[in-house]
């Protein structure tokens, strides 16, 4: 009998075993955030389950340097998706954190797996998909570091695509498309060819190696591709960088030195860029730079150059593996040699360089990778084309779709797609430009269709695509985001659960039973769902007195917030009651956002500071009580009024008054967390 050898990796089993299939109720496929999720997910749902990853890391972006969450709108997350910042911010010895450390991240997903006893393959890429009737039946599997060797085979009823590539549902055959679809296909107005103002170049940059010289030929990274008619659809790829992890703790600093494939030619047109916009400062200027606990970063890119590498993913969406490995190298490459020039080269200004000077990698941090970040942004490759596609309309509001199963929140969000050159119709120059960056938002949270998540029913029965959803360009560049794909896989994972108890396709299920199930067992434990209440979404638990101005918030939770500015002078309150379904001990939190609005209109900025301190008045099962809160502290965060004994119905209340109020008073949204 041959033996088996298993292989236990931070609490993961990653098995080595012989060729023959195992079988499971559903297979994930991408250990991404989503992938975690769904998989844990299905363990608690009962259903036997393997988390199949290429790579050596569980997480994907979120334990790959975006720690900056990009969200919108936190009302939008809910389920185990919310959990996992709740459990994020347990770690900072807070309630709630959406910005953390990569190693916190990772850490918290291989627990997840850890505690649902999850069976995770690392380092295990895909070969096949054998389908019949309309099924995908088994998927083959290689080590990622071996191809060809010890193949290993899994069969099961249900498969999830947690990838940001796509790569099974394409090796299932269903139908999915790359690139920008033509405005008028969806009758949208942001998709397809956009030359906008984000992330631009200033007038002025000249193309060429020798400026003004056309025979000397085209800077690196310019394409020599023609403008094409705005919002016509094409097969281009919003770019691709690394959300970077540095650090300025000096005991916990790598300093950046020169990469071993540096070229300095790639880098001509920041020094161009520079030149002309005269940054004071590489935050903005060159970078975004968002701070991250214990001295470190989340950067992203900025402005017409920087960390994106433009135009150079193109091929990688249906690349094979040794073409995507090299693209990959390519932009490690030239990060880390945009990093070594900016604070190295003496062609920039000096106090750019000084600054740059106080970062490097940091020695906590991707330990099995140089200090470097393992994940790619895949920001966008297949998408797939399902049964019902989410578009712009959706993004705005102008479609509601009524079996949604998750919220987006995010503004409309793409980066550039290509660095071209254009004539300028004042001075007749030839002068460098990107294309294709669009932010276009100011929605509220907005419904995504379960039919997204899965194939037209001729394509795929037993497939479900909670990352590669069915969306356009430019509603994808909403939706993609890390605690929407995982909110989206949990429901995925219900619905491939109970795709299988009622021995159905996974486009025959009752969504409605899929609903609920998220609704009433948000954490797939069984435990009580809390109740969070908002004057946008739960209007009806809402009763105000007073004169109370609707301010938009610019991303807090839901669309609005409550202002009132009479210092106390009309005593006013904003009256939260919420639907008790079952007596018992509460946490009760307000939500206290930053100051904003007060000139008179909805959306006009503060004219008045916050008040010092809030009072709240708390009717419980015992009794009512005040509490005074220091409202200019914690701002946009969560503060606890303590923990109350609740009676069932609607006989609980918490009001935000402006009581003894010395400046403007804010209401937003109040949260009941049962007692566990």
């Amino acid at each position: 009998m041959k033996k088996r050898f298993f292989l236990l990796l931070t609490g993961i089993s990653s098995f080595f075993a012989p060729a023959m299939a195992q079988t499971y109720d559903i297979c994930v496929y991408g250990g991404t955030s989503a992938g975690v999720i769904a998989a844990y997910t299905a363990r608690k749902a009962g259903k036997t389950v393997v988390l199949i990853e290429p790579g050596k890391h569980l997480g994907g972006l979120s334990s790959g340097g975006l720690g900056q969450t990009d969200i919108g709108n936190k009302y939008a997350i809910t389920g185990i998706a919310r959990q996992f910042y709740r459990q994020i911010g347990q770690h900072y010895g807070k309630f709630e954190q959406w910005t953390f450390e990569p190693h916190v991240a990772e850490n918290l997903f291989n627990d997840y797996v850890k505690r649902g006893n999850v069976p995770v393959w690392l380092e295990y890429r895909l070969v096949s998909a054998t389908k019949k009737d309309g099924r995908i039946q088994e998927i083959s599997v290689e080590p990622s570091g071996r191809p060809g060797q010890n193949l290993r085979t899994v069969k099961a009823k249900m498969f999830l695509d947690c990838t940001y590539e796509g790569d099974l549902m394409a090796k299932a055959g269903v139908s999915y498309i790359v690139g920008r679809e033509a405005n008028s296909q969806y009758n949208e107005t942001w998709n397809g060819v956009q030359m906008l103002d984000k992330h631009q170049f200033p007038e002025g940059v000249d193309p060429y190696r020798i400026p003004g010289d056309p025979s000397s030929g085209l800077l690196w990274g310019i394409s020599t591709a023609a403008l094409a008619p705005n919002g016509s659809g094409d097969k281009l790829l919003q770019t691709y960088n690394f959300r970077l992890c540095l650090t300025k703790d000096p005991a916990n600093r790598i300093p950046i030195t020169r990469p071993a494939r540096y070229d300095s030619t790639k880098y001509e047109l920041l020094l161009r860029q520079v030149a002309l916009e005269k940054p004071a400062h590489i935050n903005w200027g060159v970078m975004h730079i968002a701070d991250m606990p214990n001295s470190k970063t989340d950067i992203n890119n900025k402005g017409g150059f920087s960390t994106d590498m433009i135009g150079m993913n193109h091929a990688y969406a249906e690349a094979d593996y040794d073409t995507r490995k090299k693209i990959i190298k390519d932009h490690e490459d030239y990060t880390k040699g945009f990093l070594y020039f900016v604070g190295h080269d003496p062609r920039m200004p000096e106090h750019l360089r000084r600054q740059m000077l106080e970062w490097g990698y940091p020695k906590d941090e991707y330990l099995d990778n140089d200090h470097f970040s393992h994940q790619l942004y895949v920001r966008e490759a297949r998408r797939l084309v399902g049964d019902y596609v989410m578009t712009q309309l959706n993004c705005e509001g102008k479609e509601v779709v009524k079996d949604g199963i998750g919220l987006a929140a995010y503004t409309m969000d793409s980066h550039n797609c290509q660095r071209i050159i254009i004539k300028n119709p004042k001075t007749g120059k030839m002068e460098v430009r990107n294309e294709g960056d669009v932010q276009v938002g100011g929605f509220p949270p907005y419904p995504i269709s379960y039919r997204s998540l899965i194939p037209k029913k001729a394509d795929c029965e037993n497939l479900l695509v909670p990352v590669c959803l069915s969306a356009t360009h430019i509603a994808y560049g909403s939706i993609r985001m890390e605690p929407v794909f995982m909110a989206l896989a949990q429901a995925s994972a219900v619905a491939a659960g109970i795709a299988i108890d009622t021995r159905k396709s996974v486009q025959e299920i009752d969504v409605r039973t899929l609903q609920h199930t998220l609704l009433t067992n948000p954490l797939m434990d069984g435990s009580q769902a809390e109740i969070l209440l908002d004057n946008d979404v739960t209007p009806a638990n809402i009763t105000t007195k007073g004169t109370w101005q609707i301010i938009k918030t610019g991303g807090k939770y839901a669309a609005t917030q409550l202002v009132n500015h009479s210092k106390g002078k009309e005593q006013s309150s904003v009256r939260f009651t919420p639907e008790v379904l079952k007596a018992g001990a509460y946490d009760i939190y307000v939500y206290n956002p930053s100051p904003t609005g007060g000139g008179g209109n909805p959306g006009e900025a503060a004219d008045q500071a916050k008040a010092r301190k809030t009072t709240v008045s708390v009717k419980t099962a015992t009794g009512t009580e005040q509490v005074a809160i220091a409202s200019q502290t914690q701002v946009n965060d969560w503060i606890k009024l303590g923990t109350y004994q609740l009676a069932k119905g609607n006989a609980n209340f918490v009001e935000i008054t402006n009581q003894n109020a010395d400046g403007a008073v804010v209401a937003d949204a109040v949260l009941f967390v049962p007692k566990r």
